[in-house]
């Protein structure tokens, strides 16, 4: 059994089925597939092969599908990168993938111009062809319908997916067919998806949530899907109100900002089975805004790593009603979880750990990257980096990112903890807190704060408002008032930029 297989099987199965809403565009099982065949086809003639790496540079729209699934047929490795990306970050890409070609659609290609006459690749865009670019639709017209059979395995590599380098290089992971089944076949069963599903796809399906979890996962049970390039409170409210959305999976900031959209009530939302999150934190005050604003009892948090699949815990709609803010208890199918101290002991109950993964999603290793992968993966079991602990119950609670944890004066430092405290202030909108550089405490508490308003006398307010609530060594001594926080395509703050500008500010005073 193969990726490329699930496609060929539905078209059989379901053929009149629509797989695809893409604007007015509604596709079927078989009109995909058929597209698939011919692109494949014509890929061949240019000479992409078994094992051969293209990169897909493309937003969630159907030539994704079509591309994703006719290099999957050829067994060639899918390298599919975030649309947002520069082509600096692209070229890396491309070369440390050693890439063979380039699929981008004709809305971003010029991003990638710089790159056609000094990178040594096939370079396909969507729309017409032009100087140093094959046309994708022309490789489709061209080629030949006959079905292709892909030739791989479960235990064949299929796919590499790039981290989002928040702490450095972009490092690329690579999967297995298996890998890939074991979490998609996890997320159609524990959502239970089938082919009466209608999954809304926002999210960029270059990351491993919306890629494996709910598109494999929504075309093992031969659901409906509904593309959407780019995300906004505005379509999504409409697209779910129009097509009868069942499931979205969303990183938390999208649900954030829907929920404060002024005519949210105005839509009809009662479609939706399960509201997804992961990616991020919510803490239990924006569950529960969030729930409230959406008016559902259907909301899912997800918790798992790209290097996992992703795979890891959930806490499902029923455990939300009294422990929000959790990532869930028990592992999610195909998974294990523990939560162990630095000798790989497991912690006992209220004592503070890492998370360790275990399950046949986990990653076949970092590409090119033996050392690195076994620093992560060590006896079968995925070291995450995240620091969390368990109830009275079991409910697993996320401390901090290992990384991200500040020592001042020796003494361990949350930031999670501290940014739960700042969102509480009615005229704080986001916060971001960091460790920065100290003479004497090595670190000192730092917080990004974005509010709705200045403040005056932003340090003493936020001290103030913080006395009753943390621990004096946790209180930031110093604040900073931002425009909005940097966050990558998932919504992940990213805290190396926050401290640059600090470093920035710093040397400027």
């Amino acid at each position: 059994m193969n990726i490329s297989k699930l496609l060929a099987r539905n078209a059989r199965k379901f053929p009149h089925k629509i797989a695809l809403i893409d604007g007015d565009v509604s596709l079927s099982y078989r009109e995909v597939d058929d597209t698939v065949n011919r692109l494949a086809s014509s890929l061949a003639s240019l000479g992409i092969k078994r094992g051969d790496k293209v990169v897909l540079y493309m937003p969630n729209v159907k030539e994704f599908v079509y591309a994703y699934f006719a290099v999957l047929r050829l067994g060639a490795i899918i390298v599919p990168i975030n649309a947002r990306l520069t082509a600096q970050e692209v070229q890396y890409i491309i070369d440390h993938s050693e890439a063979k070609a380039v699929i981008a659609h004709d809305w971003i290609y010029q991003e990638l111009a710089s790159l056609v006459h000094k990178v040594d690749a096939i370079w396909v865009k969507t729309g017409e062809a032009i100087e140093g670019w094959r046309s994708l639709s022309q490789l489709i017209a061209s080629g030949d319908a006959s079905p292709v059979v892909c030739p791989l395995s479960e235990e064949d590599e299929t796919t590499i997916l790039y981290t989002s380098g928040t702490t450095g290089k972009p490092k690329g992971v690579l999967f297995t067919a298996r890998n890939i089944f074991a979490v998609a076949t996890m997320m159609a069963l524990e959502t239970k998806m089938d082919k009466h599903s209608r999954l809304l796809h926002m999210m960029p399906l270059s990351h491993s949530a919306p890629l494996h979890l709910f598109f494999v996962g929504g075309m093992y049970v031969g659901a409906t899907h509904v593309l959407s390039p780019t995300f906004s409170p505005e379509a999504l409210l409409e697209l779910v109100t129009k097509h009868q959305i069942t499931h979205f999976f969303g990183a938390p900031v999208a649900y954030l900002l829907t929920a404060k959209h002024p005519r949210l009530h105005e839509y009809d939302l009662s479609s939706v089975q399960y509201w997804t999150y992961g990616g991020a934190p919510l803490s239990a005050n924006e569950v529960q805004f969030v729930a409230k604003q959406f008016r559902t009892n259907r909301l899912m948090c997800l918790y798992g790593l790209t290097e996992a699949g992703p795979n890891g815990t959930y806490l499902s709609p029923e455990e939300h009603a009294t422990k929000a803010g959790s990532v869930g208890k028990d592992a999610a199918l195909h998974c294990e979880v523990k939560i162990v101290d630095e000798h790989g002991n497991d912690v006992l109950p209220g004592e503070i750990g890492e998370i360790i993964l275990a399950g046949e999603g986990t990653m076949k290793g970092y590409y090119k990257d033996e050392e690195k992968t076994a620093e992560t993966v060590k006896n079968g079991w995925l070291y995450t980096g995240d620091l969390a602990r368990r109830d009275e119950d079991g409910y697993i609670w996320i401390v901090d990112r290992k990384k991200d944890m500040i020592i001042s004066g020796g003494v361990n430092v949350y930031p999670k903890e501290v940014e739960d405290a700042l969102k509480l202030h009615p005229a704080i909108v986001d916060v971001a807190v960091v460790g920065v550089p100290h003479p004497e405490w090595g670190e000192t508490v730092k917080a990004f704060v974005v509010t709705k308003e200045p403040i005056e006398q932003l340090a003493e307010e936020c001290e103030r408002f913080l006395l009753d609530k943390l621990a004096d060594y946790k209180i930031p001594k110093l604040y900073e008032a931002i425009p909005e926080l940097p966050r990558n395509a998932t919504g992940k703050i990213l805290k190396q930029v926050l401290r640059g500008i600090h470093n920035e500010t710093a040397t400027r005073s």
